[in-house]
């Protein structure tokens, strides 16, 4: 088995690492990465689709046809699924001066800087072939680039939280950072896009993302483990000993599900304003906002409600345990998400006031979006640590990536074809839709998660680890 042979080619032991006495100011200065991080894929999120296939009534040009951007992100999407594997795979068996991680962010964040901002440029006066093959390279040097920098950063985490109750406290912190990130990401980003338009502000989200994950890497870059043993392993068995690890296949479908159903809302919520909001209440507003405003106002109101919540979820996972507060998250999500659906429809209430009510129970489960796969993830690689004798944060944090973009690469797909059976205020049907098909997604994840049984503390392990050329053999 791949795994026997991982154990049995260690050749030599570390004792279990000290918790690390990590200073508050260097894991705020990490947590600042969330804070870019969301202010970008938030808006991006919210924005991208609309940007270049805006629906007819929008006043914008169309960039390309909207089901040629939803094949072409798919396809994007699985091939640079495939990055996360190979780079958590090498972060993992990486040896330098500065560590594992460290190489892999500072040259790497600067070069997928470059590669957005190519994304949201595509040339003037093209034609559709045109913009269609320079979206798909940008798209390409993007992720390729975004995974160098972003997968060894994000696997720091199990070394800068040892504990379970570090963990949530830090998963706590990048996720006040996250919101605050998510508010600029889709609730300025609103403003910012009726103010300045839709290219600049994206632009704006790219700068202050490789902002905060330079000054997240200087933060730690003295906290870091420099002395971890390299997992050389081969690909093939990194590969193989973590899709056979029961505990992770029973929280991996979990999380893509709820990913997947939150990014059709998130993609959703321009049409969802343009359609029922428009209009705009004169009973709420002596003026009529504009689309862009409407998704601020929607996606302010369910961030408020997941700040609320944030304490909820940290008391419940401290005093009983992270996976039973991350079920209940999902459970919650399942039931308000096809609420969207019904908005507007009770006789006598404003539609705004609908709207809001529904974001607010929307806005709730999310926090255990942002709090608790991480500290899931890291547990999950302390478990494979004790049985392997490796650690392998990377080639976790890049499995999961790999399977959620994956799964999510369909997600814009599925969402223009939804959209197929009615986007305009005469002809909502197919945006009203996508509340509960994301209810269903998340339900599903709750399900399967049930079978997760993983405790909260789990020994560290850390191992000097190699394979011996006969125990490649006998493993393949």
């Amino acid at each position: 088995m791949a795994t026997e042979a991982i154990v049995a080619g260690q050749v030599g032991l570390r004792p279990p690492l000290a918790t690390p006495t990590v200073p508050r100011q260097a894991r705020l200065l990490y947590s600042l990465g969330s804070f870019g991080g969301e202010a970008l894929s938030r808006s991006q999120g919210a924005w991208f689709i609309y940007y270049y296939a805006p629906p007819p009534d929008s006043g914008l040009p169309e960039l390309l046809p909207g089901l040629t951007l939803g094949v072409l992100l798919v396809v994007v999407r699985v091939l640079g699924a495939l990055d996360d594997l190979i780079v958590g795979w090498w972060s993992d068996r990486t040896s330098s001066r500065w560590g594992r991680r460290l190489p892999f962010i500072l040259y790497g964040t600067p070069l997928s800087a470059i590669a957005a901002y190519l994304v949201v440029v595509p040339p003037a006066n093209a034609d559709t072939a045109v913009i269609a093959v320079y979206l798909f390279v940008t798209l390409e040097m993007s992720s390729i680039f975004g995974t160098i920098s972003g997968g060894p950063y994000e696997a720091l985490f199990p070394e800068l939280a040892r504990t379970s109750r570090e963990r949530v406290g830090l998963v706590a912190m990048k996720l006040y950072f996250g919101l605050a990130g998510g508010a600029v990401g889709l609730v300025a980003s609103g403003t910012l896009v009726d103010a300045f338009g839709i290219r600049q502000t994206l632009v704006l989200m790219v700068l202050l993302s490789f902002s905060c994950r330079m000054i997240g890497m200087l933060g730690v870059w003295n906290h870091v483990d420099r002395q971890a043993a390299p997992a050389r392993v081969p690909l093939s068995i990194a590969l193989k000993t973590t899709f056979s690890n029961t505990q992770f296949l029973a929280f991996l479908p979990s999380f893509v599900l709820f990913q997947t159903g939150l990014g059709l809302l998130l993609g959703v919520l321009p049409y969802y304003a343009g359609a029922l909001l428009a209009e705009g209440d004169q009973q709420f507003f002596s003026l009529t906002p504009g689309k862009g405003t409407w998704v601020s106002i929607m996606t302010g109101v369910a961030f408020a409600s997941m700040i609320v919540a944030v304490p909820v979820f940290t008391r419940i996972a401290r005093d009983r345990s992270k996976r039973e507060a991350y079920s209940l998250a999902m459970l919650w999500a399942a039931i308000a998400f096809p609420l969207l659906f019904f908005a507007g429809f009770v006789p006598g209430v404003p539609v705004v006031a609908q709207v809001l009510l529904v974001m607010a129970l929307v806005g709730m489960p999310l926090a255990g979006v942002f709090l608790f796969p991480t500290a899931l993830t890291a547990d999950l690689a302390d478990s494979d640590a004790s049985e392997t004798g490796m650690r392998r944060e990377a080639t976790y944090f890049g499995a999961q990536n790999f399977v959620e973009k994956t799964a999510g690469s369909v997600t814009p797909l599925v969402l223009l074809v939804m959209l197929m059976f009615g986007n305009t205020a005469d002809d909502p049907l197919g945006i009203r839709l996508v509340g509960p098909v994301a209810g269903l997604l998340v339900l599903t994840g709750w399900w399967l998660f049930r079978a997760y049984q993983l405790p909260d503390e789990i020994e560290p392990v850390v191992v000097v680890a190699e394979l011996r050329p006969s125990m490649i053999a006998e493993s393949t």
